[in-house]
């Protein structure tokens, strides 16, 4: 049969039943026993996994299984991954193993298998997502318009996709604007830049924005000031930031808050997200308060003549939590890619 049509079918069949969904970061695994409701997805059972204490993701899987009532079925699973599809793997150099998406399928019996991107589900989420369920970041007056959605965030990587509106379902185009060039918006940044250069011949936004990112950019500054960079992991560059102990980490953070600003109101401009910014990933609810008082704001708004526009964009923060899961699990059954 055609792809479509196997599309169809599988979908279809995945309606009638439960099945796994799972949203897969350089991090952590969640992964969710759902089920369709109505026009939304119900999570029957729900677990996260760290990354790093399992050997591959048909192990998580697999273990997730093990975990169920006797009586349940499993057939279908939807996996948004960080990273893209290439054949039969999953690409993507945060991932701490390779996915294999036929050892997967094969391992676990499925008779249909669906990959998309992790940010690509979090922003098709979006569409259910409550306004008390995440909180301000840009002051605005301003009620949403019914546009495009930019939905990003930092994590191990830097994610990124827009949620396009539209009957009978949402559409969601993913991208992986966090390559972007980085691009400076200070002396200060722009020696920034310069240090992170050294060791590579192209700087992605990535490189800045994100975990490992936010430790070369503590690495790059502390250089720059001539103290020694003694710190190697994320969670700790943020701990004595937010402390206050360290002021390389200290300038590291509000670099990376002011670069974050600069990037979102720049991809605002390119999608035109009339509908909206919500901020996601791993990182930024931990610094959500000096977020705020950070230059964010300022840098987000500093494009020139179209202030006027992103002063209609409401910014808001959402806990990324199951959001990847009910997103993977909606792509799925209304027709994505199978495998």
């Amino acid at each position: 049969m055609g792809e479509s049509a196997k599309q169809r079918e599988i979908a279809h069949a995945a309606r009638a039943e439960a099945f796994l969904s799972a949203d897969v970061g350089g991090t952590h695994a969640r992964i969710g026993l759902v089920r369709r409701a109505g026009d939304g997805i119900e999570v029957l059972r729900y677990e996260r996994y760290a990354c790093a204490q399992w050997p591959s993701l048909t192990a998580v899987l697999s273990d997730f299984m093990t975990r169920l009532e006797d009586d349940v079925l499993v057939r279908h699973c939807a996996v948004a991954s960080a990273g893209y599809v290439l054949g039969d793997a999953v690409v993507n150099e945060n991932l701490p193993w390779p996915v294999s998406i036929g050892e997967i399928r094969d391992t676990l019996g499925l008779a249909g298998l669906a990959v998309v991107n992790d940010f690509e589900a979090v922003a098709y989420a979006c569409q259910f997502l409550q306004v008390h369920e995440t909180q301000p970041i840009v002051a605005t007056a301003a009620v949403p318009a019914n546009g495009p959605v930019l939905v990003m965030g930092p994590g191990t990587g830097l994610g990124s996709a827009v949620l396009l509106p539209g009957k009978p379902h949402a559409t969601v185009l993913p991208t992986e604007a966090g390559q972007i060039c980085l691009a400076p918006g200070n002396e200060r940044e722009a020696a920034i830049l310069r240090e992170l250069a050294r060791d590579r011949d192209y700087v992605p936004y990535e490189a800045a924005l994100s975990g490992p990112g936010l430790v070369n950019l503590y690495r790059a500054i502390s250089t720059l000031r001539g103290t020694p960079a003694t710190l190697a992991e994320p969670a700790d560059v943020t701990r004595v930031a937010l402390d206050g102990s360290d002021p390389a980490a200290v300038e590291a953070l509000d670099v990376f808050c002011g670069l974050l600003g600069s990037f979102v109101g720049d991809l605002a401009l390119l999608y035109g997200a009339r509908g909206g910014v919500y901020l996601a990933g791993g990182i930024l609810p931990r610094i959500r308060e000096r977020l705020l008082a950070s230059s964010f704001a300022t840098r987000f708004f500093n494009k020139g003549v179209m202030r006027a526009f992103l002063q209609q964009v409401p910014v808001r923060l959402m806990d990324h939590g199951q959001w990847g899961v009910i997103g993977a699990a909606g792509l799925y059954l209304h027709g994505s890619t199978a495998h």
